[in-house]
């Protein structure tokens, strides 16, 4: 993936033709949404735990050898990744439920 930005990661939202009305009036509840998107936050809950140990990994790993592992790099991208795609449906930015995975 060429990337001509200096950060590594971008975020881009395509704004909809249309929107769901009843993913709309179940947004006014909160609830269902909530209860829709229980199984992500405790998935998210335990890979954030993960991403918090690993991200210690990479400060160790940058003191002895100078650089910060791509696998771990991959991994905190995805989580944040997984959680910023979770945030975009519950607050009624995008329709398509989101995967339960780490890449795009």
């Amino acid at each position: 993936m060429d990337n001509p930005s200096p950060y590594p990661v971008n975020i881009t939202a395509e704004y909809p033709e249309r929107s769901s009305r009843l993913l709309a009036f179940c947004g006014l509840t909160f609830l269902i949404k909530g209860l829709l998107l229980l199984p992500h936050i405790v998935v998210l809950y335990f890979l954030s735990i993960v991403a918090v140990l690993a991200q210690l990994v990479g400060y160790v790993a940058i003191i002895v050898t100078g650089w910060y592992p791509r696998g771990l790099f991959d991994f905190q991208v995805g989580v944040l990744r997984w959680n910023l795609r979770t945030s975009a449906w519950f607050l009624s930015i995008v329709d398509e439920y989101p995967p339960f995975r780490l890449q795009e």
